[in-house]
């Protein structure tokens, strides 16, 4: 059994943490002592090693309370997905690094790059994959069903919104300067929540959600840096008072 300073050492997280868990329910210790010391064993262990793992993709302490709690949870099914997931990232970063070399080489005068290169790192799975990660939050068989509506698209069809969705985020940039609560930068939310019904069709928290998600994850991070390193954050203010604004 290992007490709250040994786990903290183990895990690299801080006691803190622990005591957070151990508040909102995610992970209890299974047991406490005489002295008031928590106790935690290999459940807790890989529970807490579960936590980690979809603290990294990204999701909620909400989000990750609700998935362990689901009596369909398995770990082995979770670790899984999770190496699948991370395999993904993987590839999707090593691409990003090319981009990004290629766009340093651009910008130096070394070698012209277009402007399609300058999206490489914007893949249709990539597309996909974002919106699964957003759903998986709240409801698998959203996922299931924007999986089946995103592949029933035509090739051209695929391509037109992609590029609509990078439009999107090309003309929240011009709006940075004017503000998150400007008339220009809103028009750019409501049009990206409109571009977000080609995969799923997300209300107001989750809308939240996602935005806030643009600027956690760090494979959305990565990519939205790419283009612009304030974007990430613009988006999450401005979706912020879009959500405000609509309630």
């Amino acid at each position: 059994m290992y007490t709250v300073k040994q786990l903290s050492t183990l895990a690299g997280v801080t006691p803190r943490t622990l005591h957070h868990y151990d508040q909102i329910d995610l992970l209890k210790p299974e047991s406490v002592g005489e002295n008031g010391y928590r106790y935690y064993g290999e459940t807790s262990l890989l529970r807490l090693q579960q936590i980690l793992f979809y603290r990294e993709l990204g999701f909620s302490l909400d989000s990750v309370r609700e998935m362990l709690g689901r009596p369909e949870f398995q770990i082995l099914d979770a670790l899984e997905e999770h190496r699948e997931s991370l395999q993904g990232r993987v590839r999707r970063l090593e691409c990003l690094i090319q981009t990004v070399d290629k766009t340093i080489h651009h910008l130096k005068g070394e070698k012209v790059m277009s402007p399609k290169g300058l999206f490489e790192g914007f893949s249709e799975e990539q597309q996909e994959e974002y919106a699964k990660q957003a759903e998986q939050m709240y409801d698998p068989e959203t996922v299931r069903e924007s999986n089946r509506k995103w592949k029933n698209y035509s090739a051209e069809k695929k391509q037109a919104i992609l590029d609509e969705g990078k439009q999107v985020y090309l003309d929240m940039i011009e709006a940075m300067p004017k503000g998150a609560e400007s008339p220009e930068a809103q028009a750019c939310v409501e049009r990206w929540r409109k571009h977000m019904d080609y995969f799923w069709t997300p209300n107001l928290d989750q809308l939240l959600g996602l935005a806030s998600m643009y600027g956690q994850s760090p494979d959305f991070k990565a990519n939205f840096d790419q283009i612009h390193p304030e974007l990430a954050d613009f988006m999450k203010e401005a979706v912020k008072v879009y959500v405000e604004n609509q309630r």
